[in-house]
């Protein structure tokens, strides 16, 4: 799917863990790494605006659009786009 999500990029800037935000969004762990490690295959739009409102961001922040074949070559080197 040809969207990433981008929240390592917001974890780090707000020094926060994975565990301390899914506590403070509502979702488990699990549910949060399914989606960090872009595995989702939809997000609710509740979940989407907690994670804003936590991590105090856009949408636009936290996912963003990538050709297909650019995804693909990046994810097989094991890092994010």
């Amino acid at each position: 799917m040809p969207i990433i999500v981008d929240i390592d990029v917001m974890l780090a800037k707000r020094k926060m863990s994975v565990g301390e935000l899914a506590q403070r969004v509502g979702i488990t762990a699990a549910n949060l790494a399914v989606l960090k490690n872009n595995r989702a295959k939809a997000v609710r739009f509740s979940t989407l605006a907690a994670l804003c409102e936590v991590l105090d961001c856009q949408p636009g922040d936290l996912l963003r659009w990538a050709p297909a074949d650019e995804q693909e070559r990046v994810f097989d080197q094991g890092a994010p786009v």
